[in-house]
């Protein structure tokens, strides 16, 4: 047997037998987050002027489309990827964290602090039953640098903002708080190698969605591949410069891609630790995203930035057949909701 017989022996077919786990509590405790986002979030626009709870600091607000392709397989033919079109789509790129960090220090050296990374995506001329009622005009994807999460519960991540919103010294002591000495100091480590890998820029890296969406029946994780393009070693003094160079040259396209859900056992709904292996379910590409070519610093590419900034990047700004999946879902709804009120974009 052959590697490729043995790579196409271990693929499952996707599966409509997925399962959502969910509590009478939840809506109580989605709203104690939501009130705990809302306090970090003013406590942070104070200082530093109205901004989002977390991804902060907007790198690029871009032009794009996306092109659904055809001839997709059939589990993948609901909603937006239902049949080929081209839409015009906005592109949001920002660091994840909770404050708007220079990317460099005043001496021109980038700061190496560690950070999330995140994608987001409108696709907008949309036009169907939404996730939140009612009708919808926009599907949005919002991806980060990552395909697994060093986050055991949605618990433990409200936990981990709020302490590192403060501070490294008051993330460091709820770890320990809530794990004890050794354990909180090894949670410390699992955290950093998560979010601090080595990211080489927004041309170069993949982008993926980590929590599940729908997909008519079926469940799907989102993935932004990368462009095929050269790394760049000084893209991390400027994460928006190395963009904008390449984009006043030449469109970047990515392809979207699909994966989905076959058994609980290796494709987890609730588990966001858990990246789903390819060799049991295969990326399928349903799409291309094209970042047009322009020119980022023209009065033009301000006026985009600004409005893209002022708009709403919200994973439940979806169709139903769309809609997001899982405990980490619903409790990004009533946080994103009081995030959006927060600054005056609700």
């Amino acid at each position: 047997m052959n590697s490729k017989e043995a790579f196409v022996m271990t693929q499952k077919a996707p599966s409509t037998e997925w399962v959502e786990k969910t509590d009478p509590s939840d809506d109580a405790r989605y709203a104690e987050y939501g009130k705990l986002f809302a306090q970090m979030q003013a406590a942070k626009s104070k200082k530093q002027g109205t901004g989002r709870a977390l991804h902060r600091k907007q790198q690029l607000g871009l032009g794009a489309h996306l092109e659904v392709l055809g001839n997709l397989p059939a589990q993948a033919r609901f909603g937006l990827f239902a049949s080929p079109g081209r839409y015009v789509a906005h592109v949001r790129l920002s660091n994840g964290s909770a404050d708007s960090v220079p990317d460099s220090k005043p001496d021109g050296k980038p700061h190496g602090k560690p950070d999330l990374r995140g994608y987001a995506i409108k696709v907008n001329g949309i036009d169907g039953p939404g996730a939140l009622g009612g009708k919808t005009q926009c599907q949005d994807f919002l991806l980060v640098n990552h395909f697994w999460l060093p986050f055991r519960s949605v618990d433990d991540f409200v936990g981990i903002a709020m302490a590192g919103a403060k501070s490294p010294l008051a993330l460091v002591g709820y770890l320990v708080r809530r794990h004890g000495l050794v354990r909180g100091l090894q949670e410390l480590v699992y955290l950093g190698k998560a979010v601090g890998k080595r990211f080489s820029g927004f041309a170069t890296e993949a982008f993926g969605s980590v929590a599940p969406i729908a997909c008519g029946p079926y469940l799907v994780r989102v993935r932004l591949t990368a462009a095929s393009v050269k790394m760049n070693p000084d893209a991390k003094k400027d994460w928006a410069k190395d963009m904008s160079i390449r984009l006043r040259a030449s469109p970047l396209v990515h392809e979207l891609q699909l994966q989905f859900f076959t058994d609980e056992a290796t494709t987890p709904v609730e588990d966001l630790t858990c990246e789903w292996p390819e060799s049991v379910s295969p990326w399928i590409t349903v799409g291309r995203l094209t970042l047009a070519q322009q020119d980022t610093d023209s009065p033009q590419g301000q006026a985009m930035a600004k409005e893209i900034e002022a708009a709403k990047f919200d994973p439940w700004a979806a169709l139903v057949t769309h809609r997001p999946v899982g405990d980490v879902a619903r409790a990004r709804k009533a946080v994103y909701l009081v995030s959006q009120q927060g600054r005056g974009a609700a």
